[in-house]
């Protein structure tokens, strides 16, 4: 299999996940849509997304320690996008979803979201540029009760939106294709 050697190195990750992150900037609730997050640690459970300074959300984070990592069905693409070109500066995301708390009171949580975390802050890392590193304990999940099977979080059901950088676009998981930890047990080097 012959590769071609892109121009720049390129963040190309598959899956990458689509987000609704969530603060409370000034007394209210803010969202901004997030490409970039991923799972840091599993004991205690942390996970990182990547903001800019110039993020209404990144106020409220800054200011408070808490957020919240919000994962939208693909029904939610078009309010998803939605928040990711509305800045909170200009526009009041406030009343866009029904929202709820769990135990910590600046991480609102989007109740339209099959999946919700609510972090709180434990470390940020500096970037090039105007761009930060969130890091997060979670301290509470919620998985919505219908998109769960035999009581776990349901990956089809949930139905979580994913974003590709390549082409900037928004797709869906496609199916089942191996059990893990057991369908490596058939591998046979030819």
């Amino acid at each position: 299999m012959s590769k071609v050697k892109l121009p720049k190195p390129r963040t190309l990750l598959f899956p990458m996940p689509a987000v609704i992150a969530g603060s409370i900037v000034e007394g209210n609730p803010n969202f901004c849509t997030i490409a970039f997050c991923g799972i840091v640690h599993l004991d205690p459970p942390m996970i990182s997304i990547e903001c800019s300074a110039n993020h209404h959300t990144t106020v409220g984070i800054l200011e408070n320690k808490e957020f919240s990592i919000n994962i939208p069905s693909t029904s939610m693409v078009e309010v998803t996008d939605y928040i990711g070109i509305k800045s909170g500066k200009e526009t009041d995301k406030s009343e866009i979803f029904d929202i709820f708390y769990g135990d910590l009171k600046y991480a609102p949580l989007i109740n339209e979201a099959p999946v919700n975390h609510a972090c709180k802050l434990t470390k940020i890392v500096e970037l090039a540029g105007t761009r930060e590193l969130f890091i997060g304990e979670i301290i509470n999940s919620f998985v919505s009760e219908d998109c769960q099977t035999d009581n776990a979080p349901d990956i089809e059901r949930i139905d979580p939106l994913i974003y590709a950088t390549s082409n900037r676009s928004y797709f869906k998981i496609g199916e089942n294709v191996g059990k893990a930890w057991k369908i490596g047990r058939k591998y046979n080097k030819k």
